[in-house]
């Protein structure tokens, strides 16, 4: 984007000092990936996160299979792509993070980019927390039979533990064993010794592959981006060789269509779009910033969006595979005890008259019974409620519905220990979480740092402290999730202190580009950088219906969230079973104060830079030429000239020149 100098000596007139670096080719001290490869794998690893192994499958099982993957793969060309895209193109432009970007479109929006920065924050300390648990697991994997496998024998006993008895031997192992959780989120416990011992070592190894900026944590993305690729084909493979596992990714692929009918299903599958790629958090943008000026991010977005969505595919076939192994497991159990209890029934002639007999009930698979029990007369169904002898059907367990922590720490457990050499997979299994999160939490700590330093300048001489620094600080706060009842504030956190900020966030970034910078003008800087102009549909989607999708999804939550007290899952263990209880007061304010906070910077910088104007304004009514002077928060950023059009003023400021004592 070379100019002449008129044009920059202009620009530098109308609004102060010029920043010749963010707009022209030549070359500057702003790291840069090593490699295109390096590049690729930092988006995917960072958009491609634990999301997509226990969010995304859950979310398919639950609303209709292979009709959500249809719905989702629409809503992610509406909405996904384009914004994926304009994110993209911004850090690519401007060459700055997500604060920088943001003052340079409209200075008045510049509380975009501290949004940004604290929603990253909120997310980074509760994210590092799921990496403990995973090397929490992942450290219990190296033994035969797993610890999960059965249930402990109670103190100074032989016969089982009563509240494992009750439920499950991995329910037990995870709430007992490894979080040690309290009843509700009143009882705190204290911290649990071996949690907080993780959750060091999942800082310290956060901070050791930042310490050199992208120098260090590209190297580390080679690993930790592609290793979890080979671990989910390595599940796939051996799913598909178990019994059970076909019926299980045929109930994936069942369309049902009636589910377009529901809102609530459009709200899920447009808010998985939104959170799979990350929009709104600042590390697209700081990645792309640190591209060569004439990169093709228009191909590095497409090729993002399709890697995502195939991964998301990929685990989800991993997850129905092995779930339907795990049902038919389940199934063979239930009928091999019901038969027992009808072969015993019927040695003591205890079978009602109107059932119908089978001869040998031991010899019944799991077909057969299923075909007999559907047979039974609708007399006999107290009776059978009564001796507890169930249907057994394979269905009932893959519709159970199983999410989040829920899905990889207890039921994909619990599936891995009934497969051959069950150590081995478990500890691939929980060393693919352990990358899956860590390249995603380097992605949350590069939209946190990298803004920071473009930003406040004096930062960037003491880049290693600062970094330390930030682990630091992110390690004393986390200490909050691994007390005794620290999984409730995950829950809290993970469900409130990013999910409506972002939706505010990445929906004032397109209005912000597409009304107050203009759509057409954005094309016209991309077409300067990259040598031809984008489609544009891209300027319809991103002034319609991108931005008009997000405001709907924005409203739509917002009525999700105002139509219900508050709830989260809790572990009751006088009566060994999870409950939903609603958060206490407290835990409310707190959790309506996460979201104040994080939107806040918005409005807060907007009239910051409002009263700034005004004193300016009032400044050149006097006869002085007003023009905005370098603080250290607008430490040599872009004059706000376009780009594609040094002669288009504006982009949220009120320029002031005087000319004879005029206006």
């Amino acid at each position: 984007m070379e100019k002449s100098k008129a044009d920059l000596e202009s620009a530098a007139n109308a609004e102060g000092e010029f920043n010749q670096d963010l707009l022209t080719d030549e070359p500057d001290t702003r790291p840069a990936w090593g490699s295109k490869v390096q590049y690729i794998l930092a988006q995917v690893g960072f958009s491609v996160g634990l999301g997509n192994v226990w969010r995304f499958p859950y979310l398919c099982h639950k609303n209709g299979g292979g009709a959500f993957l249809l719905l989702y793969l629409l809503l992610l060309f509406i909405i996904g792509i384009p914004l994926f895209f304009l994110e993209l193109a911004a850090g690519q432009i401007i060459r700055q993070g997500s604060i920088g970007v943001w003052k340079y479109i409209s200075p008045r929006l510049v509380g975009i980019g501290f949004a940004s920065c604290v929603v990253c924050s909120f997310v980074a300390l509760y994210y590092n927390v799921i990496i403990a648990w995973s090397l929490f697991y992942l450290a219990n994997s190296f033994q035969l039979p797993l610890p999960w496998t059965d249930c402990p024998a109670a103190t100074n006993q032989t016969a089982p533990e009563t509240e494992c008895g009750h439920s499950s031997p991995t329910v037990y192992f995870w709430y007992r064993k490894a979080l040690h959780v309290t009843n509700s989120l009143d009882e705190s416990g204290g911290l649990d010794p071996a949690l907080t011992g993780c959750l060091f070592a999942a800082w310290a190894l956060v901070c050791l592959a930042m310490i050199k900026g992208i120098k260090s944590s590209g190297k580390v993305l080679y690993f930790s981006s592609l290793f979890p690729y080979v671990v989910l084909l390595c599940f796939l493979v051996r799913a598909l060789l178990l019994e059970g596992a076909v019926d299980g990714i045929r109930i994936m692929f069942t369309p049902n269509l009636s589910i377009w009918r529901d809102m609530q299903v459009w709200r899920q599958a447009a808010t998985q779009v939104f959170f799979a790629l990350g929009l709104g958090f600042g590390t697209i943008i700081a990645y792309s910033s640190y591209n060569p000026r004439h990169n093709n991010c228009h191909i590095d977005g497409l090729l993002v969006s399709g890697i995502n969505f195939l991964t998301s595919v990929l685990a989800t076939l991993v997850v129905f595979a092995v779930l339907g192994f795990r049902a038919n497991m389940i199934t063979q159990d239930c009928v091999e005890r019901n038969t027992k209890t009808l072969s015993l029934l019927a040695s003591n002639g205890s079978l009602p008259a109107t059932l119908p007999h089978l001869g040998n009930f031991s010899d019944l698979s799991a077909a057969e019974y299923s075909a007999w029990y559907q047979g039974l007369p609708n007399d006999t169904a107290e009776w059978l409620q009564m001796w507890k002898i169930s249907d057994c059907r394979a269905e009932d367990e893959m519709h159970k519905d199983v999410e989040g922590t829920g899905l990889a720490f207890i039921t994909f457990t619990e599936a891995m220990t009934l497969f051959p050499t069950s150590p081995f997979w478990s500890v691939l299994f929980f060393f693919m979480l352990l990358n899956l999160g860590l390249s995603t939490m380097l992605g949350n700590m590069q939209g946190i740092i990298t803004p920071l330093l473009d930003n406040f300048h004096s930062l960037q001489r003491r880049r290693t402290l600062f970094t330390v620094l930030c682990c630091i600080i992110g390690f004393l706060l986390g200490l909050v999730f691994v007390q005794r009842s620290g999984s409730y504030f995950v829950s809290m956190f993970d469900d409130y202190s990013a999910t409506l900020p972002l939706l505010i966030v990445v929906a004032f970034e397109a209005f912000a580009v597409a009304w107050i910078y203009g759509a057409d003008r954005f094309l016209s800087d991309i077409e300067d950088m990259l040598g031809w102009r984008p489609w544009r549909i891209y300027s319809y989607m991103w002034r319609f219906v991108s931005l008009g999708a997000m405001l709907c999804l924005l409203l739509a939550s917002l009525v999700h969230m105002a139509m219900k007290w508050p709830t989260y899952q809790a572990w009751n263990r006088e009566k060994a079973e999870e409950q939903m209880l609603e958060y206490p007061p407290w835990a409310l304010g707190l959790l309506v104060g996460l979201i104040v906070l994080a939107a806040l910077p918005i409005p807060v910088m907007f009239l910051r830079q409002l009263l700034k104007d005004w004193f300016a304004q009032r400044g050149s009514r006097s006869g002085m030429v007003m023009a905005p002077v370098p603080t250290e928060d607008d430490d040599e950023v872009a004059e706000r000239e376009s780009p594609a059009d040094t002669e288009h003023q504006g982009n949220g400021y009120l320029l002031v020149q005087a000319e004879d004592g005029q206006d």
